[in-house]
């Protein structure tokens, strides 16, 4: 039935009422994996940081690492769960090229963590709360790349394999039902996801970063009638990993959903593929229940035992929480309300924290990372921070820009240079010559180029009108491509007509 065209959002909200169900997946920043002493790190050669247990080779022992164990009750203890005072490890029985143990160890029926609630805040300040069921702990799979045009499974000529990420520490974050969502299902989807990722960040458990897959989103979608109280067949969206693609996987979900359900179809419980370039999915296959993984609790592993001091103790370390904090920084920047709604809808609080933390101003901080850096990001069709612009390098170009040796155009010259790979923005300006031009010599002349070009407007200024010497400007900044240095530029046409500024 995906041949049935979407509905419109619209006629979809109006028709049916969305019930989600989010399951986001941290990857913790611990220094080794999940069962075994092999590193943790990202962007290594493949299949360079790896051992026997990652592999699965015959007699190996896993072993729990005892840090991501805390990480996962700070994690729950932020989430507002419970914890459980006993718990264990299951294996989750399937078959993936991807997981060489032919079953990921993982927890079902004793999580960690459980019978929680997070409260989000939306565009306009209204707070929706979304129930946790439970924080479990568990292990990544490996990553495949499928060779081919469209670097995706379907049409793939072969596919690598890199068993780095296997075995990497893993939280799920599984929510209970969200229902009387409405049309700000796809709204609640985002801020939600946004929110775990604060929570995670500001616990120093996960590096974070969506682009690289440290905070990744599966989406379940269904649709009833309203009033009806029974769901309909849900759809699960895999692995989103940026905040903008959840709102959007969600909102094409609904629509195509919509558009079956009416067309008198039914929907297929599966898996789907969000592509971002056309912001729609394609199916995957067919969703298991529990059932079909055959769990079964893991016999080389010991239960884990908390004590009610242990979590405590982990409950006192936990930072300011996410609301708090937001709270905190838009008084301290100064910034309106409607400004820091923005910042928030844009995911980029925690860069302009860094920035103004570096020694740039809120204002300069949101002033780049609102405006240039996300006209970029827009144009490359990436998040901001997918972009690898430091906190240094904007503080750098404001430096720049302070001290006089460029003006606003040429440091946004400068930056998308900086992206491009060309270096820190003091080698750019350097090695392309973009320092404004402030030489009296040179500015003089080409002042008076312009003048001689407009006599109109030189009379305009003698007679007393100074907004015209703007007029001037412009064709002098066309003579230095961009580098002149204005305010210099205005008095030297005020000097020339014998006038005081």
């Amino acid at each position: 039935m995906d041949a049935v065209e979407p509905l419109s959002f619209e006629e979809a909200i109006e028709t049916y009422e969305p019930v989600m169900g989010l399951e986001v997946h941290v990857e913790l920043n611990t220094a080794t994996k999940m069962f075994s002493s092999a590193p943790n790190a990202f962007g290594d050669e493949p299949n360079t940081n790896v051992n026997e247990v990652d592999l699965g080779m015959p007699g190996t022992l896993p072993a729990v690492n005892g840090k991501a164990v805390e990480s996962a009750i700070k994690l729950g203890l932020a989430l507002n769960c419970s914890i459980a005072e006993r718990c264990r490890f299951a294996r989750k029985q399937y078959f993936y090229p991807d997981t060489p143990k032919n079953w990921q160890t993982s927890q079902y029926d004793e999580p960690i963590a459980f019978d929680g609630h997070v409260d989000v805040e939306l565009d306009d300040g209204e707070k929706f709360r979304v129930e946790i069921e439970r924080a479990h702990m568990e292990e990544d799979a490996g990553k495949l790349t499928h060779a081919g045009a469209s670097g995706r499974i379907q049409g793939a000529d072969y596919s690598l394999v890199d068993y780095n990420r296997a075995g990497v520490p893993l939280i799920e974050i599984v929510t209970k039902p969200i229902t009387g969502a409405g049309r700000r299902a796809p709204e609640i989807a985002r801020a939600y996801v946004s929110t775990i990722r604060d929570i995670v960040k500001g616990l120093d458990i996960s590096d974070a970063r969506m682009e690289r897959g440290n905070v990744r989103c599966d989406a379940n979608v269904s649709l009833m009638r309203p009033g009806a109280g029974v769901f309909g067949t849900r759809s699960e969206t895999k692995n989103v990993n940026s905040i903008r693609a959840v709102e959007h996987a969600v909102t094409y979900e609904i629509r195509r959903h919509a558009g079956i359900l009416s067309a008198g179809g039914s929907i297929v419980q599966e898996t789907r593929h969000w592509k971002e370039d056309t912001r729609t999915t394609s199916s995957g296959r067919i969703k298991s229940d529990a059932d079909d993984y055959r769990y079964f609790p893991e016999p080389d592993l010991v239960p884990i035992v908390t004590t009610k001091e242990w979590v405590e103790s982990l409950r006192a370390e936990l930072p300011e929480p996410p609301a708090q904090r937001r709270r905190r920084l838009r008084e301290a920047w100064g910034y309106s309300e409607a400004e820091f709604r923005d910042v928030i809808a844009a995911g980029l609080l925690d860069q302009i924290e860094e920035t103004v933390s570096h020694g740039a101003s809120p204002a300069v901080a949101r002033k780049w990372w609102m405006g240039e850096i996300s006209r970029l990001a827009n144009a490359r069709e990436v998040e901001p921070a997918g972009l690898g612009v430091e906190s240094a390098t904007i503080v750098e170009l404001n430096e720049l820009i302070q001290a006089g040796s460029i003006n606003d155009k040429i440091a946004r010259q400068v930056l998308e240079h900086h992206v491009d790979g060309e270096g820190s923005p003091a080698d750019i300006v350097r090695n392309r010559g973009l320092e404004v031009v402030s030489d009296d010599g040179a500015l003089t002349a080409a002042v008076e180029k312009a003048m001689a070009e407009n006599p109109d407007v030189v009379e305009k200024v003698k007679a007393g009108k100074l907004k015209a010497i703007g007029a001037l400007i412009g064709p002098v900044m066309k003579e230095t491509r961009g580098q002149a240095d204005a305010g210099k530029v205005k008095q030297i046409v005020l000097e020339r007509l014998g006038r005081n500024s």
